[in-house]
């Protein structure tokens, strides 16, 4: 009988997606069959970008990664994750002060999902500062500047969001 393939769920806002993300989504892509890249509407934060160019943004940034699709992720990410079959939910960890965070969760969707693991990969020491947050301050400081953290094809969504709100 075929194995079944292994699928795991990377959500997250993208808000945009940095080489941060990439390097986690690279690592994952080697450890399972399909990745799904779920990115999430937000109803905490501001986004600078639509969840329509969030998702135009990481299918771009995402075309040479061979197992990834891009999707919208709608209601809980452990739903999303069941109704796709993923056995894990990818989690990214940069430092210390983002464990308590990701522990709370996995410990919450593991109540909900008991079948789903939580899977917690560093990025490479190169991206351990990058963040969307961290990325858009840059962005608006100097822009000139963020192109070391973000994949080249977010650069246009970066000029532009700055051009209309300047």
């Amino acid at each position: 009988m075929a194995r079944q393939p292994r699928i795991a769920v990377y959500p997250g806002t993208f808000d945009p997606i940095t080489l941060g993300h990439l390097d986690v989504l690279r690592r994952a892509s080697r450890l399972f069959d399909k990745v799904i890249v779920a990115v999430a509407p937000s109803d905490t934060k501001s986004p600078w970008f639509s969840t329509t160019e969030r998702i135009a943004m990481a299918k771009e940034s995402c075309r040479g990664i061979k197992n990834v699709e891009v999707r919208l992720l709608e209601g809980l990410t452990v739903e999303f994750a069941r109704h796709h079959g993923a056995a894990a939910i990818i989690r990214g960890l940069r430092k210390f002060s983002d464990f308590e965070f990701e522990f709370d969760l996995a410990h919450a969707n593991r109540l909900m999902a008991p079948e789903i693991e939580t899977v917690i990969l560093m990025p490479s020491q190169d991206q351990f500062v990058t963040s969307s947050s961290f990325v858009k301050d840059i962005a608006r400081h100097k822009l000139s500047q963020v192109a070391a953290f973000v994949p080249k094809c977010v650069l246009p969504y970066l000029k532009r969001h700055l051009a209309q709100n300047s």
